[in-house]
């Protein structure tokens, strides 16, 4: 066979619905060999080596982008909206990439596995979003939370990231079996598990009633875990304790990778494929966006973490998402993609501030990460980039115009009420307008306190290059929002 017939035989094998999440894990592991033979002064290649496998993977997936395919026995499927949610996660593993590459140098964790792990997680996020397969939805999942206990226990000489690894671990393990469990409960009530045959079975009226109830079953187990991925109460106890205890950039990077391949999943599961449930698990989603963002931005109020205010907020943004996910139809889930999208840019970028404000010259912790949110008190007078890039996230976050923030939360909203949770939508709001309070009190301290700590900004161009996009991005999908919502509804429509 020739290598023209061996790859169309690829190709007709459906191999093109692979090609993205291939790269992404070969770029893995050509990182990890290039490790080994690169001495120690030549470890700064390991980012960029990084970056060109996340830019070779967008490279396929643009080229692919009108392109549909279902490989591997009908467990991946090629479509615009697994291709959305690919640059989503490359965009965010990208510009973690870059905040990453000064940064773990300063931190001693420049090793190749760091980026390879990066890497790894990013193939099973694009995995979960292409799978039609729960079986095959399972390894995905399994392929990032694994890259991110890992990731989040990176700093083994500190006790608060092995705690931070430990805590996520153990949870971690609790909800993939509850999620385990559910997929062998789908399986035994509808004797497949690939998305189609159980849209075809619990779709039919000649559906016998106790795998109904099976099936109601299954699919509250499933929601447990993913609920745990997207950070949700009340299965949010993680959450907190992981992200200060991780590096910050991973911090960055678990907070927007896993919980957007979390929306993917649970559109592709809930959304497409058991609508026929949705009058069911309406009701639960409803009091889990209650009570996940009115928990998350009532405890941001109280603290002095910034890495753990973030956390929380973290937390409240699930719980938006969930408010979209009850919403569901086309409105609700297409809020969905184009919230994902603004939150990357507005979460990550930040995050990329906190990993660039150090502590100043002088005190036996200088040049240690400025974590206390009285330490952003007067940054403006000293870093005036740094604070005004800062105070554009805040106010993104909060839901102010003309930010990504406030177009996010409006086409949730709006969806909310055009699928008639008007209560839902006004719940929301409500919390929008506490949250304004700890996002503001940031802004506040940057621009009309005097400076407590001296601090200092990092020199990192790639960081400052991350930073800019991601100024860049929040401000883009603020003045230009509807070119990105009609990309996000052509996204959803492919699916249906």
């Amino acid at each position: 066979m020739n290598e023209y017939a061996l790859g169309q035989g690829l190709w007709e094998m459906g191999f093109a619905a692979a090609v993205p999440f291939t790269l992404v894990a070969l770029s893995a592991m050509a990182v990890l060999l290039a490790d080994l033979w690169l001495l120690p002064s030549q470890k700064r290649a390991l980012p960029w080596a990084a970056l060109a496998g996340v830019l070779l993977s967008a490279a396929s997936v643009a080229f692919l982008w009108n392109e549909e395919a279902t490989g591997f026995g009908g467990a991946i499927r090629l479509d615009r909206f697994s291709a959305f949610f690919a640059m989503v996660f490359l965009l965010g593993t990208g510009l973690v990439v870059l905040l990453s590459s000064a940064y773990a140098r300063r931190e001693g964790v420049e090793r190749g596995e760091y980026y390879a792990l990066l890497l790894f997680g990013t193939s099973g996020a694009m995995l979960m979003a292409s799978a039609v397969e729960l079986v095959t939805f399972f390894l995905g999942l399994e392929i990032l939370s694994v890259s991110l206990y890992v990731l989040s226990g990176f700093f083994r000489q500190r006790p608060a990231s092995a705690e931070a690894a430990a805590k996520y671990f153990i949870l971690g393990a609790f909800a993939s079996a509850f999620l385990l469990y559910g997929i062998a409960l789908f399986y035994g009530a509808s004797g497949s598990t690939t998305y189609a045959a159980l849209r075809e079975s619990f779709g039919s009226a000649a559906f016998p009633y106790s795998h109904g109830l099976l099936a109601l079953a299954a699919s509250g187990l499933l929601l447990i875990g993913l609920a745990f991925k997207l950070g949700a109460v009340p299965f949010h106890m993680w959450v907190p304790d992981t992200y200060e205890g991780a590096p910050t950039t991973i911090t960055a990077y678990m907070s927007v990778v896993s919980k957007a391949a979390a929306a993917a999943a649970f559109i592709r599961v809930f959304g497409a494929s058991l609508s026929s449930l949705q009058q069911d698990t309406s009701a639960v989603l409803w009091v889990l966006a209650v009570v996940t963002m009115t928990l998350g931005n009532v405890v941001a109020i109280a603290q002095t973490n910034i890495k753990r205010m973030l956390a929380y907020s973290s937390i409240a943004h699930a719980g938006y998402l969930l408010v979209a996910l009850t919403a569901a139809g086309e409105a609700g889930y297409s809020s969905v993609l184009f919230y994902v999208l603004a939150y990357v840019f507005m979460t990550l970028g930040a995050f990329g501030v906190v990993s660039l404000v150090r502590k100043g010259e002088g005190g036996a912790d200088a040049g240690a990460e400025a974590l206390d949110i009285s330490h952003y008190s007067g940054l403006a007078g000293r870093h005036g980039l740094l604070a005004a890039a800062m105070a554009v996230f805040m106010v993104s976050l909060s839901g102010i115009p003309p930010t990504a923030g406030f177009f996010a939360k409006f086409y949730v909203f709006s969806a909310a009420v055009r699928a008639g949770e008007v209560g839902l939508a006004i719940i929301g709001v409500l919390n929008s307008l506490v949250s304004v309070y700890f996002y503001m009190r940031i802004v506040f301290l940057m621009y009309m306190k005097e400076e407590t700590v001296p601090v200092r900004g990092s020199r990192s161009r790639a960081g400052w290059v991350a930073l800019a996009a991601c100024v860049l991005g929040t401000l883009l999908l603020g003045v230009l929002p509807s070119s990105f919502a009609r990309l996000a509804t052509e996204s959803i429509a492919s699916i249906f």
